[in-house]
């Protein structure tokens, strides 16, 4: 099984920026994170990151022919207003889940609108970067039943 997880801006800089909202641990303790739990559940997962917007579509666009069964993504700041990286998505009929570290409901105004999650099968949203290795759980029982 094959699976993309597709971060978008500023995810690079965990253990950085807004420790208070995102937490101490930094982006290579994700990504050690995401590759024990490839390795614990025999999945491959890409993970790909970038503080770009057409970078994140060209990613989503290739996925369409690497034979990615399916992706998870957090677009960061796009998650608010990136019609295009919406489009993206909507683009074919993949699983996809939209995972955020922080709970979006309980911030600022703006962050409560998600133009991605409703092209997406599922939210996740406020568990810190546990909710990475839930989506992929997630994303393992959605690609079994379809």
């Amino acid at each position: 099984m094959k699976l993309l997880i597709i971060n978008g801006p500023n995810i690079n800089f965990l253990g950085i920026r807004e420790k208070a909202v995102y937490g101490n641990e930094d982006y290579d303790f994700l990504l050690d994170m995401i590759a024990k739990k490839a390795e614990e559940t025999g999945t491959n997962i890409e993970v790909f990151q970038s503080n770009h917007e057409g970078a994140i579509i060209d990613r989503i666009q290739d996925a369409y022919s690497d034979g990615t069964e399916g992706i998870i993504i957090n677009p960061g700041a796009y998650t608010h207003y990136s019609y295009a990286i919406r489009d993206a998505l909507a683009s074919y009929d993949i699983p996809k889940i939209e995972i955020h570290i922080s709970d979006i409901d309980s911030r600022e105004e703006f962050r409560k609108i998600s133009v991605t999650a409703p092209v997406c099968n599922e939210q996740i949203k406020g568990l810190g970067l546990k909710g990475y290795t839930e989506a992929v759980d997630h994303m393992i029982k959605l690609i079994k039943k379809s």
